[in-house]
């Protein structure tokens, strides 16, 4: 575990070389968090983000043998409640940097996106937390205290990272309001205000934050809970477009001067001859205020008798590459499935305080990351670029005949070097080894140097 030593010499060998590859301790220092006496952040940080891989909590961390070389308690839970650092600073700036290196290793055809979800975070047990709600789960129609955990990422389909995330509340199913004790120009006070605005309105600025930070994206992917009109024309205006699931609600088309609603649009779509089973129908319409679609009608694939609809505002996509390109959302609903269950979302730090809510979530995204990154290495195939074809062009000219003759007189040279058994064993496995040579082979080689 982590000892009082210089910076990374305390992590496992496992871990190091991906901190050091992706900065991770410079990004800190980056975003200002820093501590004037104590335990420095970088150490504090470093313990919390090796406990998942050391399959310890807290609790038996400091119960165990070695329990008095590490901080106290009261040491590690001031770092993760503390109002003034800028964690959503450092997970931009780290997760930037990683798009960065990534993209290095993607073609430059290859389609990259933002992807927007939310998703729950429980705290079902909780009474006495800072700005807990209570909220309804679309997907089984239940009710569950805490928050709803906004996040945007980006991929490249075989890649992975998330940007950004936010921590919404509710002020009209609220069970506890904001601290009254928080500095109102610190970092955790625009967080607290930040969870009581609409989605869309988050949404908006975490694809702000991501462009000033240099990432890149063609398309948002989004499901139907976001694909509204005015969220379309948000994402539209900072030059991006949209491909998104859309649900069968109150929104009309435009279509010829009628409006229609989503069945009517069906309707009155044309149907699509593709080499993919599934896709049903298209047409090309318009979304109030003026927002030129196309929507791509697919069979639903447990339920054969019903279909989905997705839309897109790039009208130059072919209807097989929106199916395509819609796919990579799947990549989302994997991360936070990952971060909850393996990365200990959630549940590895149980505390009551909103800024230990958004530090622990950062550090979770920050494992996500590095885990990202390694299995990006590990996967990729690679060669030794230049060096790999400048062998290719040398085996190339040389002659077969050439290089035969070469590996025979190598194996001559051996045997002459070696012992008289090894050698005899040498010269009769070469003399069976060219007895079964075909004829045209032996004719262009002088056969007889290996015959002893």
């Amino acid at each position: 575990m982590i000892d009082h030593q210089p910076d990374l010499n305390q992590l496992p060998n496992e871990l190091k070389s991906a901190f050091q590859e992706l900065n991770v301790m410079k990004h800190l220092r980056q975003a200002g968090l820093r501590k004037r006496f104590g335990f420095s952040c970088a150490r504090l940080f470093q313990l919390v983000f090796v406990l998942l891989f050391h399959q310890k909590n807290w609790f038996r961390l400091l119960e165990s043998s070695k329990g008095e070389s590490f901080p106290g308690k009261d040491a590690v839970y001031r770092f993760l409640n503390h109002a003034g650092f800028a964690w959503r600073r450092f997970l931009t700036s780290l997760s930037v940097a990683t798009v960065r290196k990534v993209s290095t290793l993607t073609s430059v055809d290859r389609d990259t996106v933002f992807i927007v979800d939310d998703s729950m975070f429980e705290r079902n047990r909780s009474k006495a937390v800072e700005l807990l709600a209570r909220f309804k789960d679309h997907a089984t129609g239940a009710y569950y205290k805490g928050f709803r955990m906004l996040t945007m990422g980006w991929s490249d389909g075989h890649t992975f990272l998330p940007l950004d995330f936010a921590l919404l509340s509710s002020s009209k199913s609220a069970i506890n309001g904001m601290s009254e004790n928080i500095d109102k120009r610190s970092h955790g006070y625009k967080r607290r205000q930040e969870s009581l605005r609409s989605a869309p309105q988050v949404i908006a600025s975490m694809l702000d934050r991501a462009l000033a930070a240099g990432a890149t994206a063609s398309y948002v992917l989004m499901d139907s809970w976001f694909t509204h009109a005015p969220l379309i024309g948000e994402v539209i205006a900072r030059g991006l477009d949209v491909i998104g699931m859309v649900k069968n609600d109150n929104k009309r088309f435009l279509v010829q001067g009628r409006k229609l609603s989503l069945k009517e649009l069906y309707a009155a779509a044309f149907p699509v001859v593709s080499n993919k089973r599934g896709i049903l129908r298209c047409i090309r319409t318009e979304l109030a205020p003026d927002i030129p679609v196309r929507v791509v009608f697919v069979r639903h694939r447990t339920k054969k008798n019903e279909w989905l609809a997705i839309l897109t505002t790039d009208l130059s996509l072919s209807v097989e590459d929106v199916i395509r390109i819609y796919a990579i959302r799947w990549d989302i609903e994997v991360f936070l499935k990952c971060t909850k269950s393996l990365l200990r979302l959630q549940k590895e730090f149980q505390g009551r305080s909103y800024d230990l809510l958004i530090s622990h979530t950062t550090l979770v995204f920050s494992r996500y990351i590095l885990l990202a990154w390694q299995h990006r290495q590990s996967t990729d195939a690679r060669s030794f670029g230049g060096l790999f074809y400048l062998l290719c062009d040398e085996v190339g000219t040389l002659d077969w005949a050439v290089a035969l003759q070469q590996l025979l007189d190598l194996i001559n040279e051996i045997a002459t070097k070696a012992g008289k058994k090894l050698s005899a064993l040498i010269q009769r496995q070469l003399q069976q080894w060219i007895a079964v040579l075909p004829s045209y082979i032996k004719a262009c080689l002088p056969i007889s140097c290996c015959e002893s």
